[in-house]
């Protein structure tokens, strides 16, 4: 039976108002609460380790899959392992993430590692957001990977989202994509308070004709530290950009390492990167509409983020 708090933790990570349409699995403090497959879609429990595997039936269209985990115990540590096979000529969504409620000092830490196999020709636009509230003094943890094997012609659409609350975060996304697979890969990240986070992400063009597409954007504030450490690998006659832009504020830290390598002379890399503060003249305009300074900062943040 999920609770208010259940509730309002789906809404912000899921956006979930009521039992979602299509297969779904709920998690909650470790254990399975919700769980509904459906004709294309199977949702069965692994019999190895926690977590479940997903299996989406070849030519399905239009159909979604939700999975989000929640933590509203304190002490606890959550490991999943989630399995995903997107059948060939598929057409899907899934959504998932982790939203924790700190009730007390204790910490709560959570594990996702998702793996997915997208099969020939398929699509697959897969969300996941973060998101932390509760007591001050407790540490919200979330140490999310992501691996992803795209065949020939699929495309991979790929958003991360950190939405606030997470003091610690490490983030591994690893891709490798084959003849004519693309992929699409946004992230979003904010961090405040003194917390920390980290975001690796490596992305493999191994096949003839594939390309890769990644926007980081993130914001840090007060005394908060970001690392980032992109590696785009060009094995083949391939197309790859990364663009990461950072707004940093007050006291924080931000980072950003990347590292390509074209192991073919016909792969086409290129990575962009900028870090500053936010623009004076964008406040004064904002401002000069009506606006107080904190709300201008808001709204310039909110549309950078967004």
């Amino acid at each position: 039976m999920l609770e208010e708090i259940d509730r309002g933790l789906l809404e912000k990570i899921a956006e979930l108002h009521e039992t979602p349409v299509g297969a779904y699995n709920i998690r909650k403090d470790g254990q399975g609460v919700e769980r509904r497959s459906t004709e294309n879609i199977e949702i069965a429990t692994k019999a190895d380790k926690p977590g479940i595997d997903v299996f989406v039936k070849p030519g399905t269209k239009n159909e979604s899959v939700h999975i989000p985990v929640i933590l509203t115990r304190e002490n606890i540590d959550d490991p999943v392992y989630n399995d995903f096979d997107i059948g060939s000529g598929s057409d899907v969504l899934i959504v998932a993430g982790c939203g924790i409620h700190s009730p007390g000092c204790g910490s709560s830490r959570h594990d996702g590692i998702h793996s997915f196999h997208v099969r020939e020709g398929a699509r697959m636009r897969y969300v996941e957001r973060h998101y932390g509230e509760g007591a001050a003094e407790a540490e919200r943890i979330l140490n999310p990977e992501t691996l992803v094997e795209a065949e020939s012609g699929s495309l991979v659409e790929l958003e991360m989202v950190q939405i606030g609350g997470i003091d610690s975060t490490r983030r591994k996304t690893t891709v490798r994509l084959h003849d004519g697979a693309r992929l699409v890969l946004t992230e979003r990240l904010l961090t405040s308070l003194v917390q920390k986070a980290s975001s690796l992400i490596t992305i493999e063009l191994v096949g003839e004709g594939s390309s890769a597409q990644v926007i980081s954007r993130s914001v840090a504030r007060d005394s908060s530290e970001q690392e980032y450490f992109f590696e785009l690998v060009g094995r083949s006659e391939c197309r790859g950009h990364i663009q990461c832009d950072a707004i940093i504020m007050d006291g924080a830290r931000v980072s950003s390492t990347p590292k390509i390598s074209a192991l073919d002379s016909r792969a086409l890399l290129v990575h962009e990167a900028a870090i500053g503060r936010l623009e004076a003249e964008q406040l004064v305009k904002l401002e000069s509409l009506g606006l107080s300074e904190k709300e201008a900062e808001g709204a310039i943040l909110d549309g950078f983020l967004g």
